[in-house]
């Protein structure tokens, strides 16, 4: 009995330590960032991980003056919000057509949309570029929208399905019974009541655009189009000499993707469970 206690407190122990080693090495990156961005240059050179004498928000003062950060975080905010509108609305209809529908070649179709996100992504760059030149888009927030939504097609696709495979078919049958017509049945009835899995893939879809680099750096090259995450790596030279202001733009540019996540996170994971289970 004595040595099952003590295995019992040395398997909690340990789990503690691999649950702590694996928060540090999550939150420590992050922690540090913010806290060198209230500190001067001499003291993040002198001491990187001693903590601010006294906490100043003349890095993020600096920041805005060196990059015109505001503007590059309404391109981002911008083309986030219409590529992940743009995605919901037609993958919506494609994955409940899908789900509902029975037709020669609906599983090939299914299975070559989903075989997209086995494509590595660094091999788009030179088609997608060819075409967003030929067709005028290049540098232009309209040409990345239309790139990100079609990017977070298969993704967004995987979850919707599944939601809708969740929802009962007696409540299309019942509406379809009292003279609603296959248009107004999803819009009226199936859209709403699947806002669970559409949120999520919305939210998923909205901090994949947010945090995107490679296209954005491919796609654009002046500041009318381009985003937040590509501004850090075009200011790096205006940064190299104030680690300040360098820390306090990386901290505007990860902290709202975090915060999204983080309060939306029990959205997610209930209606991915959801999904999974009953579909």
């Amino acid at each position: 009995m004595k040595n099952k206690r003590i295995g019992t407190l040395v398997s909690d122990i340990l789990r503690w330590i691999y649950l702590i080693f694996f928060v540090f090495i999550s939150i420590g990156p992050l922690l540090w960032i913010v806290m060198s961005s209230f500190k001067t240059n001499k003291e993040i050179l002198s001491s990187a991980f001693a903590l601010p004498s006294n906490f100043s928000f003349a890095g993020y003062e600096a920041a805005l003056k060196l990059a015109p950060i505001f503007k590059f975080y309404n391109n981002s905010l911008l083309i986030s919000m219409v590529s992940t509108i743009l995605n919901i609305l037609v993958v919506s209809m494609a994955a409940y057509i899908l789900a509902r529908c029975r037709f020669r070649g609906k599983t090939f179709l299914t299975l070559l949309l989903s075989s997209s996100l086995l494509i590595p992504t660094s091999s788009l760059l030179m088609p997608i570029y060819i075409i967003m030149t030929k067709i005028g888009l290049y540098d232009t927030k309209t040409g990345l929208i239309i790139v990100y939504a079609a990017l977070g097609l298969p993704s967004s696709l995987f979850i919707i399905k599944s939601y809708f495979q969740s929802i009962p078919v007696e409540l299309e049958e019942a509406a379809y019974l009292d003279g609603a017509g296959f248009a107004k049945t999803y819009f009226l009835i199936v859209f709403p009541i699947a806002k669970s899995g559409l949120a999520t893939a919305a939210i998923l879809q909205f901090l994949t655009s947010w945090n995107e680099f490679m296209f954005a750096l491919i796609l654009t090259k002046s500041t009318l189009a381009r985003t937040l995450p590509l501004a850090l790596n075009y200011f790096t030279s205006q940064f190299s000499f104030n680690y300040t202001a360098m820390f306090a733009a990386l901290a505007m540019v990860i902290i709202p993707s975090i915060l999204i996540y983080t309060l939306l996170q029990e959205q997610v994971t209930d209606s991915m469970v959801a999904g999974s289970i009953k579909g």
